[in-house]
């Protein structure tokens, strides 16, 4: 049994001759493994050399220029005064030049089909049709605009000088346009009256509101990410204070302002100051929180701020049954129409 015992360890056990062997493989085995690995590491480092070569060898897109309106750009970062270089082209918010376009489609066709239409034209003064949202659609846009590229201006400074030369260009073509410059579709005459010229047109108040929209937005938002609705409130608590607090003013001062008698004068192109020689005329108030067209606050505020002469001259509540033979169209002044028909607002 120790015999058969000793045969048998000798076959299982090998010699030394087959541990070296072995040894020998096993480091061959070894080192090709480790060739193998070297030359797929050189391979990759050739691939990615050739692909940055071919990145390199690209022309660069060319410079876009400034950033228009509604441009949107990525966040500057919160380290550095410099916004983060832009890896793509900037992308306009096509939406919103779609919304644009439908907003200008919209006051063409209340413009010139409005007085064959008048369930699309402006309402003579109580009422909304749709001619009365082109304007909020206007004031809108220019929100979602100002959001768009000021919602985190790196240089405050320089974004208020853009908002400021912007509202003034604004306002100067608003004056051009709607102040006087243009007498009458029908006379060749042209020049600014400045004794009646009309300060606040509709371009003139989008420009009012552009501005105090753009401030608003450079420098009272510190950070725009929005992950909820309530970080949303949270994010924006001051402008959320600032429209309660400028609705509530318009409100309380609608029905809260007294409005006593006011004069006029009448224009002299008028049948009244014509035929009667009337130079003006007395509207009897003496009211609070009426919203008819003689005696609102609106009025009121309009008259002692820019003064009579520089009203509207031809304002809507004209084309209203109490002044308008053609309501709701403009036309002459029925019988025992009231003074205020001829009134500027």
């Amino acid at each position: 049994s120790s015999t058969s015992a000793y045969h048998i360890q000798e076959k299982t056990l090998p010699n030394s001759d087959e541990r070296e062997r072995c040894g020998v493989r096993a480091r061959f085995l070894v080192h090709c493994e480790a060739r193998e690995a070297a030359e797929m590491a050189s391979v990759v480092v050739e691939v990615t050399e050739e692909r940055v070569a071919l990145l390199e060898s690209q022309p660069s897109p060319p410079d876009a220029g400034p950033a228009s309106e509604d441009e949107i750009l990525p966040l500057p970062s919160e380290d550095g005064d410099d916004p983060p270089k832009a890896v793509a082209p900037a992308q306009r918010l096509v939406s919103l030049d779609v919304f644009r376009g439908l907003t200008v489609a919209l006051m063409i066709l209340v413009d010139d089909a409005g007085g064959a239409f008048p369930s699309i034209n402006h309402a003579p003064w109580t009422g909304v049709t749709l001619a009365d949202f082109v304007m909020p659609f206007f004031l809108f846009g220019v929100g979602v605009s100002v959001a768009l590229v000021f919602k985190k201006a790196p240089k405050k400074a320089a974004a208020t000088k853009k908002v400021a030369v912007r509202t003034i260009k604004l306002f100067l073509l608003g004056l051009l346009l709607q102040g006087g410059y243009f007498h009458g579709r029908n006379h060749l005459t042209y020049g600014l009256d400045i004794d009646r010229i009309r300060w606040l047109g509709v371009l003139q108040r989008i420009s009012i509101g552009y501005f105090l929209a753009g401030m608003t937005e450079i420098w009272l938002v510190n950070d725009v990410v929005v992950e909820s609705p309530i970080t949303f409130v949270k994010r924006y608590y001051i402008e959320w204070m600032m429209a309660i607090l400028l609705s509530s003013m318009y409100v309380g001062l609608l029905y809260g302002l007294y409005v006593p008698n006011w004069e006029f004068e009448v224009p002299r192109s008028s049948a009244l100051h014509k035929d009667h020689g009337v130079p003006s005329e007395i509207v009897y108030c003496g009211i609070r929180g009426d919203l008819g067209p003689p005696c609102n606050a609106v009025g009121l505020i309009d008259r002692f701020f820019l003064g009579e002469k520089h009203l509207y001259q031809r304002p809507v509540y004209r084309r209203t049954k109490e002044c308008s033979a053609n309501s709701p169209d403009y036309g002459p002044l029925p019988p025992n129409a009231p003074s205020w028909c001829l009134a500027p607002f």
